[in-house]
């Protein structure tokens, strides 16, 4: 991945005859997500039946509660079904213990949270380089790929600055920029824009549109019908399962 001034430009690809599918990267068959106490048993996922392709820019929306993070948690591989299949490619990993589920996150998965979850102790360098830290790379090429990436989200002579010294705008350039660095086959984006001001959403968005033309695979949870536009494809939930009328652009 190399540097890029973010423009906003139309995500989707422009059809230049038949040519063969992209393959799944993710598909979940048939998952159910119940979260039970003593006295109460709800079903946050309820049959839910999706693919998606390698270097496609999904958006899922729905009201509050219908369970577009729950969704997100499982294909990010921070919760598990309770039931039905999960596939990473051709490897099914629903079943798989968290031991295994770590191992398989830190090197496929980047993650961009509603609320940036930055540490405020470390530099914003420090920030990024974790991911490579848990892949064991090496020094020179942590320092290298860190370079890189902060150049990517503008913010290289920042790289010295706690969280607590950037905007709410900057702190999620951070979390972008720490997403990337391992360059993941799937970015997962939790209501990125949500804590930031109109200027700064649109500056994301044109981040997440450039890495998506630069073949990163996205699926972003938004509320923002603007913002679900610039993807490939939108994913309408209500009550845990997926509107049958799914509109896509492909």
């Amino acid at each position: 991945m190399t540097s890029a001034n973010f423009q906003t430009r139309d995500a989707r690809p422009e059809t230049q005859g038949a040519a063969e599918p992209a393959p799944a990267l993710i598909r979940l068959a048939g998952v159910r997500k119940l979260y039970r106490t003593h006295e109460l048993e709800t079903t946050a996922l309820d049959d839910v039946s999706l693919e998606i392709k390698k270097g496609e820019f999904v958006a899922v929306m729905g009201p509050s509660g219908c369970g577009k993070s729950t969704l997100l948690n499982i294909v990010a591989m921070i919760d598990t079904p309770s039931s039905g299949r999960y596939f990473l490619g051709d490897i099914e990993v629903s079943s798989y213990p968290e031991s295994k589920l770590v191992n398989i996150r830190k090197h496929n998965i980047g993650f961009i949270f509603q609320s940036f979850n930055l540490i405020d102790d470390l530099s914003v360098y420090e920030n990024v380089e974790l991911p490579l830290l848990y892949q064991d790379v090496p020094k020179k090429l942590r320092k290298s790929r860190v370079r890189e990436v902060l150049e990517l989200v503008d913010l290289l002579p920042r790289a010295k600055h706690k969280p607590a010294q950037l905007s709410g705008g900057q702190q999620q350039r951070v979390a972008v920029a720490r997403a990337v660095v391992g360059d993941p086959k799937l970015i997962v984006a939790d209501e990125p824009t949500g804590n930031l001001d109109t200027k700064n959403g649109e500056d994301v968005m044109d981040m997440l549109t450039t890495l998506n033309e630069q073949g990163a695979t996205i699926m972003m949870v938004t509320h923002s019908p603007t913002h679900a536009e610039r993807a490939h494809r939108i994913i309408n939930f209500l009550d845990g399962r997926i509107v049958p009328d799914v509109s896509s652009a492909l």
